[in-house]
């Protein structure tokens, strides 16, 4: 379930509330009783950094994967002799 974050505009009060999707928005707030609870527009809680993340990650199949792109994402080893 989503998590949604509220303000209220006439006392200021925040707070993040766990709603699904299908119910309707909050609109009296709980710390003053006033009908100014609103949803407000935030970032999401996470980010997704990297080259890592693939069409095929979250599917019910594994994916296989090449030679050639396991060598382009295992560092070679060199040694200075």
């Amino acid at each position: 379930m989503p998590i949604y974050e509220y303000r209220c505009s006439s006392c200021g009060a925040q707070d993040d509330v766990i709603q699904k999707m299908s119910e309707a928005p909050l609109t009296k707030c709980p710390a003053c009783g006033k009908e100014t609870y609103a949803k407000q527009l935030s970032a999401a809680g996470f980010q997704l950094k990297g080259n890592g993340y693939y069409v095929t990650d979250f599917k019910n199949k594994p994916a296989a994967t090449s030679t050639a792109s396991a060598a382009a994402v295992t560092p070679a080893v060199t040694t200075n002799t």
